[in-house]
């Protein structure tokens, strides 16, 4: 289907390319009365007139041909050594290089009815010269204009969390809509890319907030499930001392091991309960 709907596209724009560049048919007797005094009076002229008529185009650029107000039929001319006729000839250049324009920043009310500014950059070219000049008075202001309300339109769509999420395919959607809308005008939107997503300061700080709740959070959870996991151990530990008396007095001379290590003045020892019963029995 994508195919067929480029397919339709491409013979769309050469109808109309060939419609506009189709001129000689309609200058009509006069036209053709005033064609020929034109070239009468750049033979009578000559070597004067040739300076006139001979025109140079740049390699990134392409003419476009008007003879009494209508395209010359053949298109765009260049790149090098193109010939007009004085009087009845005039001439417009196209650069047909890339060109790259910064979209201002756009407040926009997002689908969950929270306000941002969004700004992009925007790379397109002309595509046909032919188009751009004949279908729309000012190409580039056209488009930096459609851009503009485009990517408020596409925005208004997301939510907040879908924008600072999926900026490639509100991109790739821009890029979509932009290069359909200016087929008619003979350009060619290349890429689109959203630059920055300004928030409020209050959303701001509402969502750092957050952030820091819900790591604290986590963390209540990681120290409570350590302390957890330690009792356990703790336990495994005591019946394991349990079942064998002597392991608790191994623990004990371990314990007092490591006390002494560290250099302390004053040492407690413990004494088992069954030794006070036997002394106060006695």
């Amino acid at each position: 289907m994508n195919s067929e709907g480029v397919s339709m596209t491409e013979s769309k724009r050469r109808e109309r390319q060939s419609a506009l560049e189709d001129a000689d048919s309609g200058i009509g007797l006069c036209g053709w009365l005033l064609v020929g005094f034109s070239l009468l009076l750049m033979l009578v002229t000559l070597p004067i007139s040739i300076w006139m008529c001979i025109k140079i185009v740049k390699e990134y650029e392409r003419a476009i041909i008007f003879r009494l107000g209508r395209i010359l039929k053949g298109g765009a001319k260049g790149p090098g050594l193109f010939f007009i006729l004085p009087c009845t000839d005039n001439f417009i250049n196209v650069d047909m290089r890339t060109i790259t324009f910064d979209i201002p920043p756009q407040e926009v009310l997002t689908k969950d009815s929270v306000t941002v500014s969004v700004d992009g950059v925007v790379y397109y070219r002309v595509q046909n010269a032919t188009l751009a000049v004949a279908n729309i008075t000012n190409a580039d202001s056209a488009t930096r204009l459609l851009a503009q309300t485009t990517l408020r339109n596409v925005l208004g769509t997301k939510n907040l969390a879908e924008i600072l999420s999926d900026r490639e395919e509100i991109a790739h959607n821009m890029q979509s809509t932009l290069d359909d809308a200016t087929d008619d005008w003979g350009i060619k939107v290349e890429r689109v890319e959203i630059k920055d997503v300004k928030l409020p300061l209050q959303l701001q700080r509402a969502m750092a907030a957050e952030a820091e709740a819900s790591r604290e959070a986590r963390a209540k959870v990681i120290a409570a499930e350590g302390e957890m996991n330690a009792s356990r151990a703790l336990k495994e530990a005591s019946l394991v001392i349990s079942e064998s008396p002597s392991a608790l007095q191994l623990r004990y001379l371990q314990t007092l091991n490591t006390i002494a290590a560290e250099k302390n003045s004053t040492i407690i020892f413990p004494l088992p309960l069954e030794m006070m019963q036997s002394l106060m029995n006695r």
